[in-house]
């Protein structure tokens, strides 16, 4: 495993390398994350692996300073996975000259995340873009965690790069549930389990909640009583008619955005 930080540097190693796979991280590696490093490695001939806060995409400013920061652990964690290379770049190395703000991204970016994060997606978009330029990579993997990023990421993607393929990989959980996440490390023990507590409520009523058998009141109250302390959204959607061309057949989901104390967490389901 090679560790660089230099983009000139990058640059250098891949030159006429071919089937890259690239796993966009902001650090604090946990099993989510190894699962994408597992999949490029299978699939590709060589893979990337970023550790890069991105601040543009950070709505406020506490959230961006708390953000958990393990780099030491994270170089150890990433040497035993055999990932080729490990590219940390400094703000300049990424934004030479400033963040692109008029970057265009689909209207599914409007609604859900989009909603409470102005300007979250477009600044996801323009730093993948920009890792894009610099790796070249064939494929790029990201989680289905993640669902509103990897659907706004891979349009984006598919219209400028006919080359690069956005490949989304299942979420990974915790033993009760409870998704993977980088901000999980901010969570006490009991915050583990309500969130435990939330994902199971919701997955074994999915039909239930499709079919309006409860109303979106009662879902947050229950939620609420579980012990989060603030709900952004709770949104179900056909996950096949947010972008066109639309499929025919039903792919429901449900979204959810919400706090334990001051940690935000989300979740597809």
């Amino acid at each position: 495993m090679k560790i660089i930080y230099k983009k000139h540097d990058l640059i250098k190693f891949l030159d006429n390398k071919k089937n890259i796979g690239f796993v966009p991280t902001m650090g604090s590696i946990h099993n989510g994350h190894l699962s994408l490093i597992r999949k490029s490695i299978k699939e590709c001939n060589i893979t990337i692996v970023s550790i890069f806060i991105n601040r543009p995409q950070f709505n406020k400013k506490d959230d961006y300073i708390n953000y958990p920061k393990k780099l030491k652990k994270d170089i150890f964690l990433l040497n035993k996975t055999k990932v080729d290379f490990v590219y940390i770049p400094s703000e300049l190395d990424i934004y030479p000259n400033g963040h692109n703000a008029k970057i265009k991204i689909i209207a599914f970016s409007k609604i859900l995340c989009g909603k409470y994060r102005p300007g979250h997606f477009k600044a996801i978009v323009d730093v993948v873009d920009r890792f894009i330029d610099i790796i070249k990579p064939k494929k790029i993997f990201m989680g289905e965690k993640d669902y509103q990023q990897y659907k706004i990421v891979e349009h984006f993607v598919k219209k400028k790069y006919k080359k690069v393929s956005v490949v989304c990989c299942k979420t990974i959980r915790e033993k009760n549930g409870a998704a993977l996440s980088s901000r999980n490390f901010l969570l006490s023990k009991k915050e583990k389990v309500i969130a435990g507590l939330i994902y199971s409520f919701l997955k074994n009523n999915k039909k239930k909640i499709f079919d309006k058998f409860f109303s979106l009141n009662f879902i947050k109250n229950k939620i609420l009583k579980f012990g989060a302390n603030k709900i952004d959204y709770i949104k179900m959607l056909n996950v096949n008619k947010i972008i066109k061309p639309y499929k025919k057949t039903k792919k429901n989901k449900i979204f959810i955005a919400y706090y334990l104390r001051t940690t935000r967490l989300i979740d597809n389901i």
